[in-house]
């Protein structure tokens, strides 16, 4: 299993059916694990694809409907019953971390870990966590109600040592680190060796974008432009297109229109009504817009990003 995956827990969209249930995705970054979204059945989920509870460190909620955000309350409790320690993020709007409070104060009014709010603005949304390889930022999305995207992209990897290079050379271990920075190597009689000759080029960055729930818009291709792996929601085929833009949804075809705006490698599709009982229906409605690989989502699914 590669370093960089997603797990879909709930691919369809308000209503639960026997095929899939609502929203849920885990992301796993080295030994960091992260959800985006938490609709009701998650922690169910998380049990049936081998997923711990405990390493769950954030929690990224992109809007306030419940088929994307009422699972988190009873997610959070078990952790509590299960001794979680340390702290969970919560990255949600000011009203959404206001609702959370208090069901948590009724029902778990004393936890074993932390709880830390990041309170997303969503007129002006921006990175929302980082550390020293991985960036997440939260963009608009286009829906009824306040919604965000994210995009989760690696930070630029260092070069590569070439080892046989650095020998010959000499390289001192403690200037390793500088040359996989970028530096050259500045002999003891004062000749320079380019970093080009001590290394080779570096791993590409890869990255992931969720987008859901959103109308069709060019501002969200824009917000992902160059995305190696784009989930975007295609709740409707071309037979309901009429429904999408009222009720601030895309079809499969404004999901292929999409990832060709903006550049993806790969497009995964999900998010579905109940009224979808075949989605290689999507899969050939969004091809007609895209060229690149189209993937269906299914509950278990997972997606190696790097």
């Amino acid at each position: 299993m590669s370093y960089f995956n997603v797990t879909y827990l709930g691919c369809g969209s308000a209503t639960p059916t026997m095929r899939h249930n609502p929203s849920a995705q885990a992301i796993r970054y080295n030994q960091r694990l992260m959800l985006v979204d938490c609709g009701e059945g998650t922690q169910l989920q998380m049990r049936r694809f081998g997923l711990s509870f405990g390493k769950v460190k954030d929690v990224f909620i992109s809007h306030l409907h419940g088929d994307h955000f009422l699972g988190l309350p009873g997610l959070l409790s078990t952790m509590n019953l299960h001794g979680t320690e340390g702290a969970v993020t919560i990255h949600t709007f000011e009203e959404g971390a206001r609702v959370l409070q208090q069901i948590m104060n009724v029902f778990c009014r004393e936890l074993s870990f932390k709880i830390i709010y990041d309170i997303i603005d969503p007129s002006a949304p921006g990175v929302v966590y980082e550390d020293g390889n991985l960036e997440v930022s939260a963009f608009p999305l286009y829906h009824r109600v306040p919604c965000v995207g994210y995009m989760f992209r690696e930070k630029p990897k260092r070069r590569h040592i070439d080892g046989e290079a650095a020998r010959f050379f000499g390289v001192p271990h403690y200037l390793m680190d500088s040359i996989r920075d970028g530096a050259d190597l500045v002999c003891p009689d004062g000749s320079v060796v380019p970093n080009a000759r001590l290394t080779t080029d570096p791993s590409p960055a890869r990255s992931y974008a969720y987008c859901s729930d959103t109308a069709f818009d060019t501002r969200v291709a824009e917000a992902v432009r160059g995305v190696d792996v784009l989930y975007h929601e295609s709740t409707y085929a071309d037979c309901d297109a009429h429904k999408a833009g009222p009720r601030g949804h895309s079809t499969a075809r404004d999901a292929g229109r999409a990832a060709a705006l903006a550049g993806a490698s790969e497009l995964v599709l999900g998010h579905y009504s109940k009224v979808i009982t075949d989605e290689s229906v999507l899969v050939k409605e969004a091809a007609e817009e895209f060229g690149g690989k189209i993937v269906p989502a299914r509950e278990g699914l997972v997606i190696d990003i790097a």
